[in-house]
C-alpha cells in the first residue's frame, strides 16, 4: 500500500519539475477505505510524512494535517473512475497559461493521446475549493485522465502516483509545446483518425512482441 512517505516523495518530484510552487497544487493516493492527501497551507520543502491527511470517501478526516481545499476534486475522481489510483492537480506554467485562455489542448501532438482522448479539455471556470469545481473537472475529464482547469490549472490521474506524476510532466511539456507553436503560427492539427491510432498504440506500449 502506498506510504505518507511515498505521497511525500510524489510532491517533492512535481515540485521540483517546476509544476507547483510554495503552497499551490495537492497531490493524493487512493487507500482501501479512502485517500491520503497533501496537506493545506504547507509548502513541499516543508512538508513532513505527517502533515499527509488520510480521508474517508464521505470527507470525514481520520488523520494528518489541514485537509487541501480541494479534497472534494479528489474524493470525486476516485469515486468517478475505478482506474484512478492517484491524483495530481498542479498551476505549472504552461498549463495555466492555456487554462486562463479558456481553451482545450488540441491534437496537436499524438502525445495528446497519452492522457487516453484526442484532446484534453479545459473545465468550466468555478471558484476553488467548492463542489461546483468538482463537478466541472469530473465533466472535463470525461474518456481522458487528464484536463486543464479555467483559470486554475490542471489535474490529471494515473493507476499509481508515479503513473500520475509522469503523465502531469507530460502534460505540461505538452502545453509548452503547444503554446510556442500557437506564437509561430497555426498549428496543424491531427485526424481523429490519426489520433485514434496513437490512442491504440498507447494501450499496447510496452507490451511483449509490441511492434512498438
Amino acid at each position: 500500500m502506498t506510504s505518507a512517505d511515498d505521497l511525500l516523495s510524489a510532491a517533492k518530484t512535481v515540485g521540483a519539475a517546476g509544476l507547483n510552487s510554495g503552497t499551490s497544487g495537492n497531490l493524493s493516493t487512493r487507500l482501501a477505505d479512502g485517500f491520503l492527501i497533501t496537506p493545506s497551507a504547507v509548502p513541499v520543502d516543508g512538508m513532513v510524512s505527517g502533515d499527509m491527511v488520510q480521508l474517508r470517501m464521505d470527507g470525514e478526516q481520520v488523520g494528518g494535517g489541514v485537509r487541501s481545499s480541494e479534497w472534494r476534486i479528489h474524493r470525486d475522481v476516485y469515486a468517478a473512475f475505478d482506474d484512478a489510483g492517484a491524483i495530481v492537480h498542479a498551476h505549472s506554467p504552461y498549463a495555466t497559461a492555456l487554462a486562463a485562455l479558456r481553451e482545450d489542448l488540441p491534437p496537436f501532438h499524438y502525445l495528446v493521446g497519452k492522457a487516453g482522448g484526442s484532446r484534453i479539455r479545459c473545465a468550466r471556470y468555478a471558484t476553488y475549493g467548492t463542489q461546483e469545481l468538482s463537478d466541472a473537472v469530473i465533466e472535463a475529464l470525461g474518456g481522458s485522465r487528464a484536463c486543464l482547469m479555467a483559470n486554475h490549472g490542471m489535474l490529471v490521474y494515473g493507476a499509481s502516483l508515479a503513473v500520475a506524476v509522469a503523465l502531469a510532466i507530460d502534460v505540461e511539456v505538452l502545453c509548452q509545446q503547444y503554446l510556442i507553436a500557437r506564437a509561430a503560427g497555426d498549428p496543424v492539427l491531427l485526424t481523429d483518425q490519426q489520433m485514434d491510432e496513437a490512442i491504440d498504440r498507447f494501450l499496447r506500449y510496452g507490451l511483449p512482441e509490441s511492434d512498438q
